[in-house]
C-alpha cells in the first residue's frame, strides 16, 4: 500500500533541506522489518530510475546534454552497483576519522554520536567514501520519531544515551539523502510507552 501527495512534516526539520510541505511517495509494508525496507528501496529506486529513462528518453537527454552532464553515467552507476551499507555508529567513526587524518573537508556543521547528520556529512559518505548510494541505519533514539522500532537487542543493557532504533536513510551521490525511512514499532506495550514519553 503506498500514498503519493503533499505531505505537511510534524516533527522539527534537522536540517534546510527538511521542508514543511513537500510531496511524498509513502509506502507502508505489514509484517516486514529493516532488511525488507533496505531491498524494497533499493528495488524501486532502481525501477523507477529505469522506467523514466525508458519512458522519457527524449526529457533525460536533454537535461543530460543541458543541465547535468555526469547524469547518465550517475544513473549508470546507481543501477549497476549495490548499495552499501553502513550504521550511524560507523558513519560517524568515518566521518571523525576522515576529519582526523585530513581526508575530509572542514566541516561547517560538528560532527558527534548523537547529532543529526548534515548534508555536508551526507554527500561525503556518500560521494567520497563509499563512492555510491550508501544506505545508514540504526540511528540514535534521540532523534528519530518515536514510531521507530527499538533496536537494542534483548536482553543488552545499553547506555539510554546510546539508544538505535530501525531508522534508515539512503544516501545518493550529488544529491544526499533520497529516501528516510525505517521499520515501525508493532508491539502495543512498546509504542504506548513511547507515546506516554
Amino acid at each position: 500500500v503506498y500514498s503519493f501527495g503533499p505531505t505537511f512534516r510534524a516533527e522539527n526539520s534537522h536540517t534546510g533541506r527538511h521542508l514543511a510541505e513537500f510531496w511524498m511517495l509513502e509506502p507502508e509494508m505489514a509484517f516486514s522489518d529493516l532488511d525488507d525496507v533496505l531491498r524494497v528501496s533499493e528495488h524501486s529506486l532502481k525501477h523507477a530510475i529505469s522506467a523514466v529513462r525508458e519512458r522519457c528518453a527524449v526529457d533525460m537527454d536533454f537535461f543530460a546534454q543541458r543541465i547535468d552532464k555526469s547524469l547518465n553515467a550517475r544513473l549508470d552507476q546507481t543501477l549497476d552497483t549495490e548499495f552499501a551499507h553502513m550504521t550511524y555508529t560507523e558513519a560517524i567513526d568515518v566521518l571523525q576519522r576522515a576529519m582526523a587524518s585530513g581526508d575530509a573537508p572542514k566541516f561547517e556543521h560538528r560532527v558527534a554520536w548523537g547529532l543529526s547528520l548534515q548534508s555536508e556529512h551526507e554527500r561525503y559518505l556518500a560521494e567520497q567514501h563509499c563512492q555510491r548510494p550508501v544506505f545508514v541505519t540504526h540511528y540514535p533514539k534521540a532523534i528519530k520519531p518515536f514510531y521507530m522500532r527499538d533496536s537494542t537487542p534483548d536482553g543488552v543493557a545499553v547506555d539510554e544515551e546510546r539508544q538505535v532504533v530501525a531508522a534508515v536513510d539512503l544516501l545518493v551521490p550529488g544529491i544526499g539523502e533520497l529516501i528516510g525511512g525505517g521499520q515501525r514499532e508493532e508491539r502495543y506495550e512498546q509504542l504506548r510507552q513511547q507515546m506516554q514519553e
